[in-house]
């Protein structure tokens, strides 16, 4: 009679382990496909921070320049022709930005 081998107990193991490994690599395979999606999906609504605008009084004794502002049509806005001179920071009259922070004179407000 032939003897038939049978596999040993290491041999057991490894393709168990083996077995294991490639399951789990098709669950975070599957898992990884499901975040992308989600991730394209949720692009388009905008974040809830971007979505709530601050509330902003105009012409307070600090003023943050917005999109758009020159230094003069602050300066008309808000009737304080001396922005440059209670500004040290402003190096260039012409270099403005939004969100640059300034100061006003609040005497002089219209």
């Amino acid at each position: 009679m032939a003897r038939v081998q049978r596999p040993s107990r290491a041999a057991g193991a490894a393709a168990a382990a083996a077995a294991a490994a490639d399951t789990a690599s098709w669950y975070c395979a599957v898992l990884l496909v499901a975040l992308i999606l989600l991730g394209l999906f949720n692009q388009e609504r905008p974040s809830s921070a971007a979505a709530v605008p601050v509330p902003r009084r105009s012409c307070d004794e600090i003023y943050v320049v917005e999109e758009g502002e020159t230094l003069h049509t602050i300066s008309d806005k808000c009737g304080d022709p001396y922005i440059v001179e209670r500004n040290p920071h402003i190096h260039d009259p012409d270099d403005v930005f939004p969100g640059l922070v300034i100061r006003l004179s609040p005497s002089t407000q219209s």
